[in-house]
């Protein structure tokens, strides 16, 4: 359980895993494995000292995910294609389930290498910027899918969905006040994600780069 402060606040995160995998020939992208982990098991590790509880959004049948123990919400816009659907579903599963939050992260779950500090250094600059929502990027690109979202904007966000019909992120995200955090791509980006079969076996290699600096850090400290 990460510390709670004035600072700092309970933060939740949303992990989207509702993708339908089509580059990978269909399937879970988070269920493939790298170096003998489960992308969706390195996620977890990486966000669980991070956050105030995970909450994985997926649809189709919940049991699949069973054996990772977290809440498993489906989209509550069915047939909705895209991430702000998920992104919604977690801030009302949120509203419902943790009235006393008013962040919630959200992150794709099929990242396996995401920085240890995302969650610090995003409501950081939110707060310093006086931002109504962060979002993270890397080498020049924003990552809008990786954020950090205020509950009480859900309604705004559910009118944008149902009524004006908004599907891609950035153009909800430009009606707001944005953050956006940047982090560097050396030795790895760490917002890398396995699209396709080609990408698992990059991921391979960037698991062992992502060890060694670990070590490296960890030597230094």
């Amino acid at each position: 359980m990460p510390t709670v402060t004035a600072e700092t606040p309970a933060i939740p995160g949303l992990l989207l895993a509702g993708g339908l995998a089509r580059r990978m020939g269909g399937g879970d992208k988070p269920m493939r494995q790298i170096a003998g982990r489960t992308i969706l098991d390195r996620v977890i590790a990486r966000l669980k000292p991070q956050c105030d509880g995970l909450v994985l959004n997926a649809n189709g049948d919940a049991t699949r995910f069973a054996s990772f123990g977290l809440p498993v919400i489906a989209d509550g816009i069915k047939n909705f294609p895209g991430p702000l659907a998920g992104i919604l579903a977690g801030l009302d599963w949120l509203a419902d389930h943790r009235p006393d939050v008013s962040w919630m992260l959200s992150a794709a779950a099929d990242c396996p290498f995401l920085p240890r500090d995302l969650v610090e250094r995003l409501h950081r600059a939110r707060a310093q910027q006086d931002a109504q929502l962060a979002v993270a990027a890397s080498g020049g690109q924003s990552h809008p899918v990786i954020g950090l979202w205020s509950v009480g904007l859900r309604e705004e966000l559910r009118h944008a969905l149902v009524v004006e019909d908004i599907r891609k992120i950035d153009r909800w995200t430009a009606r707001y006040k944005l953050a956006t955090v940047s982090w560097p791509i050396e030795p790895l980006d760490p917002f890398f994600n396995a699209n396709t079969l080609d990408d698992i076996a990059e991921a391979e290699r960037l698991a062992t780069l992502d060890a060694e600096a670990n070590a490296s850090a960890a030597r230094l400290s």
